[in-house]
């Protein structure tokens, strides 16, 4: 069986080599198009010099007919060129997610960013190297944005998580269809949407009345043929063509604001509407089986039967062949011939009468596809990652069980470690010296139970949680604009978790070296009535410390508080860890060594 980095490889060259040939068609084409051009225009010109008229007009069209078939052939070709490059470039990026090279990837997540946010700052969730950076793959406004709440505002209902684990599942198996989906995805841009949600709930009767219905094609076809007769009939003056132009312009100038606006409105999502469509029909084109995106696909159907991409597509001919061009310079005479500007307004608002109230959901269901398939890397990735087993807070305690648990952010060079709480204690305690691994444990739990939640598969041999809400307070920073010192800001933090403690949630908090900002004496007492006063509470969590008096919160929580802590060793006077976490209170200290190894001179007998 192939891995994950091999399959991306064969892909890679694959449409490498795909793109070098459809370059040459490209440039094959070019050159046969000129060719046919000037073979066309020589053959017109010698008949005409021959005063072989027909044939004349025969040869002209039949080259023009030739050429524009290759002009369509060669624009399909640059179309499928760009989808290539698109593939090419996700299999690139695949491989530098396998390789470790993902904190180049441009989109961090950086306009999510909280830090008041009850975990996502503390656990890298945004950010540069964050979980979003290194899985998502959306490229819409609104895949974004479900993703991220995925992350950062999980539904937390058991059956809400296991048919999205089903989904993922699924969708992890189909790392074409996922790719594809992506690329048909791409866009010059993609903008919040809300505005063409708005576009396509404001209705304009007025252009569907059966008088302006019937104006708009009457009056521009008297327009035309008073043209015509004044062009190749001396008995009627260009006055009256003149004339019939003005009366137009007078019409075009009613409600023009109005019209302008939702016409420059919905011109403003061309490229993203095209992109709507090919995903749309890339999802309804294939066949699922987990309830989840069955469930998805069934609101992509209206209730007259029709299809979320066909309606789609016959917006996208609306904005390609009729509203286009509206900013072409000829357009504005062409406007008041035809009154094109209430031919558009026409066909939209009769779009917006049938479809308009559904392109909400058709777009959320896109973005609920891009953030699901962003999940699904993981698993893909990682097959020896494991979906987690979640029981319902109603049903259980709260509890967390992990077998050979890693940081799913870390190289393949992580160390792992098992980690049970909820059963026999409530909490663990961990000490160790600076560096020995007390916050990347702490970390590494809150963000697999994180992707446990969102659906996605977890870094850890086995994983077995409750649902739980999450808390952290480990990186507290002053606020100077709001004249915060980092302790206040910790009281700040510490005090929403208690907050959430006291509504009778299930919490599960994480805590890294409470109230490190005061005196020692303070920090053990402050120390110790907050973990108790948690504990109190339906809660478990992990705490990190560097007060070893801590440490006899075990005994007289009675062991509901377990004490673990990580230890170092001393090797050729370089000092180094095992990242392993061991039962017990922590025997070692390591501060004056860093100090030295860091170049601060520090005498022998100190050590």
């Amino acid at each position: 069986m192939k891995t994950p980095k091999e399959i991306y490889n064969r892909r890679k060259k694959y449409y490498d080599r795909l793109i070098q040939r459809q370059t040459s068609s490209i440039n094959f084409i070019s050159n046969l198009r000129l060719f046919v051009f000037l073979l066309g225009i020589t053959a017109s010109i010698l008949f005409y010099l021959s005063m072989v008229y027909m044939l004349c007009i025969g040869a002209f069209l039949l080259f023009a007919a030739v050429f524009f078939v290759l002009m369509n052939i060669h624009n399909k070709i640059i179309e499928n060129k760009e989808l290539a490059r698109s593939l090419f470039n996700s299999n690139t990026d695949a491989l530098k997610r396998i390789d470790g090279d993902w904190h180049e990837f441009h989109d961090c997540g950086d306009d999510f960013k909280d830090d008041k946010h009850p975990y996502s700052d503390d656990l890298d969730i945004f950010g540069k190297g964050s979980l979003f950076q290194y899985i998502n793959t959306a490229v819409t406004f609104t895949g974004r944005n479900l993703l991220a709440n995925l992350l950062a505002k999980s539904d937390n209902k058991l059956d809400a998580i296991i048919k999205r684990q089903d989904a993922i599942k699924e969708l992890s198996a189909l790392v074409g269809w996922r790719q594809r989906l992506h690329a048909y995805g791409i866009s010059k841009q993609s903008p919040n949407p809300d505005s063409l949600f708005s576009w396509s709930n404001i209705r304009q009767p007025f252009y569907l009345k059966k008088t302006v219905l019937f104006a708009s094609y009457i009056l521009p076809g008297i327009t035309i043929c008073l043209i015509l007769l004044a062009a190749f009939s001396p008995n009627i003056t260009y006055q009256l063509p003149l004339l019939a132009m003005a009366g137009q312009y007078l019409i075009l100038k009613y409600k023009a604001k109005s019209r302008n606006e939702a016409l420059n409105t919905i011109s403003g999502y061309n490229s993203n509407i095209q992109s709507y469509w090919r995903m749309l029909k890339h999802f309804e084109k294939h066949h699922f089986n987990s309830h989840y995106l069955l469930t998805l696909k069934k609101k992509l159907i209206s209730s007259d039967g029709k299809s979320a991409h066909l309606q789609v597509e016959r917006l996208s001919y609306i904005l390609n062949d009729l509203i286009s061009n509206r900013h072409n310079s000829i357009y504005a005479i062409i406007n008041v011939i035809t009154l094109w500007d209430y031919h558009c307004m026409i066909a939209l608002e009769n779009w917006k009468n049938k479809s308009g109230h559904l392109i909400k959901e058709w777009i959320d269901v896109i973005g609920e596809l891009e953030a699901l398939s962003s999940l699904s890397i993981v698993s893909f990735d990682h097959p020896n990652w494991i979906f987690p087993t979640i029981k319902d807070a109603a049903n259980s305690d709260n509890m967390i069980a992990a077998k050979a648990m890693g940081h799913p952010l870390l190289p393949d060079s992580r160390v792992y470690n098992d980690l049970h709480i909820g059963e026999a204690n409530k909490a663990l305690l961990i000490t160790g010296s600076n560096m020995s691994g007390k916050s990347t444990l702490l970390r590494t739990s809150g963000i697999n139970l994180v992707l446990a939640y969102s659906g996605a598969s977890v870094c850890a041999e086995a994983f077995t949680c409750s649902i739980m809400e999450l808390y952290t307070c480990m990186r507290i920073r002053d606020d100077l604009e709001n004249s915060i010192s980092s302790f206040y800001a910790e009281i700040l933090r510490v005090k929403m978790i208690v907050e959430a403690a006291k509504t009778k949630k299930n919490i599960f908090f994480l805590l890294d070296e409470i109230f490190k900002g005061t005196n020692s004496q303070d920090r053990h007492m402050g120390a110790k009535l907050l973990i108790k006063q948690l504990l109190d509470c339906k809660t478990i969590g992990l705490i990190s410390t560097h007060d070893l008096e801590l440490g006899d919160l075990e005994q007289e929580s009675h062991g509901n508080i377990k004490n673990y802590h990580f230890r170092e060793y001393y090797e050729n006077d370089k000092i180094h860890f095992d990242y392993k976490l061991h039962p017990g209170i922590s025997t070692t200290r390591n501060a004056m060594y860093l100090m030295k190894m860091a170049g601060i001179d520090i005498k022998e007998e100190t050590i």
